[in-house]
């Protein structure tokens, strides 16, 4: 079983995804926002999912912290904005991926778990 870290300030979005990879196995925290989820990042974690564009600290915050609390750990991004998602590769750690929302939630967990797997 992998364990997820979720950052997603969308209630809807956070929970069905929160599901979504339950059911396929995995074991997910989720969190409301960036300062929530780098309250977790002193555990072990198979991988950060985590929204770009999130009050207060976003997501790519989130995502320098937790790389440099844990190198290697896999870093996935969630956006609904475009811009973002191009401008995200040039500030997120190595290796980090960018998935353009609206994205269906098999397409997610099909994505999680090649990472994992990687």
């Amino acid at each position: 079983m992998s364990r997820i870290l979720l950052a997603e300030d969308d209630d809807s979005l956070r929970g069905f995804l929160a599901r979504a990879l339950e059911r396929a196995g995995h074991e997910v925290i989720a969190c409301a926002d960036g300062e929530a989820a780098v309250t977790f990042l002193d555990e072990p974690w198979d991988l950060l999912l985590t929204d770009i564009v999130m009050p207060g600290l976003d997501g790519i915050e989130v995502a320098r912290q937790a790389a440099a609390k844990h190198p290697g750990l896999r870093i996935m991004f969630i956006t609904g904005f475009a811009a973002v998602a191009l401008a995200a590769g040039d500030k997120a750690p190595a290796g980090a991926k960018v998935l353009s929302k609206p994205i269906h939630l098999r397409e997610i967990v099909n994505e999680v778990e090649r990472m994992i797997a990687a």
